[in-house]
């Protein structure tokens, strides 16, 4: 009997382990077969390549580093001849390059070794909540969350939909009220990660003396006012979603933390010595232009490509004026349901000067435009 027979259950593989150490292979296949999963292992890329041609697996897992070549090149492979077949890599430690490189080329998800069998159990976990190939979460779908028929939003909710199945970390540029922040509401509802929490941080609103104690929570005595423990925003998030709005507000002495958590995946109190592992998944946004404060040494160039590991790009509203009609329709609807007013028409001159109009606040301004003419409107129709 194989070795691989001898650790399947009885409705076959569904997992396949790729590493040439064997006391890693036997870790991680052990650890997966008490999760009630069956696993197959292979010790080289031609191995795997014969193992995906003759069976569907749930995901892979493989290192980095292989005898007959590597980690991304099965990584490229697999995003080509099995697009719904997630992927992990295990990267040595303190190789985050590796892991950033094979996540743009579409890998799930990366383990740092030595490999954490509690950060393995939620990668898995994670994975395994990943709506079929075509259904989002709940049946939902992006055009729920952004709606407009132009050509750049259709590339915006395609790319969400993709980006949902995947734990890389999102960067979503785009001007103030653009809709970054539904964006990312978005890429959280539609992927495996939509039952946990959805915690949105505006980094520029908290005072820099309070942020570690805000991001990493506090133990109670750790400083004057620590009455009770509290968790911070990354433990509020574990096994969910952290939107870092504004994050170009940081301050550089934050930078460096936070980039130490994204990397090690682990928090520690303030007033704690020991770190606790977080499963989450990074969302950041600015309206600032985040490379150019790169290079003027404003933000930490090393955070940035941790962050921008996949860019969204959020249009202005101006390079998409055939939406605002649908836009103004749909803001509407919700703002005299709020108000508990009934529902007035815009009439065709006014629905031509909205869309004729720069908006350089975009929707945001949009909203504040159509709040404002509601409650000035006294009849059916607001001319």
């Amino acid at each position: 009997m194989s070795n691989n027979e001898r650790r399947q259950r009885p409705g076959g593989p569904d997992v396949l382990v790729v590493d040439d150490e064997e006391d890693i292979r036997e870790l991680l296949e052990m650890t997966l077969i008490r999760m009630g999963l069956g696993a197959d292992s292979a010790g080289t890329v031609a191995e795997a390549r014969a193992l995906l041609e003759k069976k569907t697996y749930r995901l892979c897992l493989t290192d980095m580093r292989l005898p007959d070549g590597d980690g991304l090149e099965l990584v490229r492979y697999i995003s080509e001849h099995c697009a719904d077949l997630p992927v992990a890599v295990i990267t040595a430690y303190g190789s985050m390059e590796n892991a950033v490189v094979a996540l743009k080329a579409g890998a799930f998800d990366y383990l740092a070794k030595p490999v954490s069998l509690e950060q393995l159990r939620a990668l898995v976990k994670s994975v395994f909540r990943l709506p079929g190939s075509g259904e989002a979460e709940g049946g939902k779908d992006a055009s729920a969350f952004l709606i407009g028929a132009s050509n750049a939003m259709a590339q915006v909710r395609q790319l969400i939909t993709k980006l949902a199945r995947s734990q890389a970390p999102v960067y979503i540029s785009g001007e103030s009220g653009s809709g970054k922040e539904r964006a990312a509401r978005a890429v959280h509802a539609l992927g495996p990660r939509a039952q946990g929490q959805f915690v949105a941080v505006n980094c520029g609103a908290i005072p820099e003396n309070l942020m570690e104690s805000e991001f990493f929570g506090y133990r109670k005595g750790a400083f004057t006012g620590a009455d009770s423990d509290r968790d911070g925003f990354f433990q509020a998030a574990d096994g969910g979603t952290l939107f870092l709005d504004e994050v170009a507000d940081l301050p550089l002495s934050m930078q460096v933390k936070l980039l130490r958590v994204i990397q090690e995946k682990r928090v520690r109190r303030i007033g704690e010595t020991e770190e606790r592992p977080v499963d989450v998944r990074i969302v950041s946004a600015t309206h600032q232009n985040l490379r150019a404060l790169v290079e003027h040494n404003d933000f930490r160039q090393d955070l940035f490509y941790r962050l921008n590991v996949i860019e969204l790009k959020m249009p202005a509203l101006r390079e998409r004026r055939e939406d605002i009609p649908a836009l103004a329709e749909a803001l509407l609807e919700r703002l005299a349901r709020q108000a508990g007013m009934p529902l007035p028409a815009l009439s065709t001159q006014a629905c031509a000067a909205l869309c004729d109009y720069g908006f350089p606040g975009n929707v945001r301004e949009l909203e504040n435009t159509l709040e404002r003419a509601l409650a000035l409107s006294g009849g059916d129709i607001i001319h």
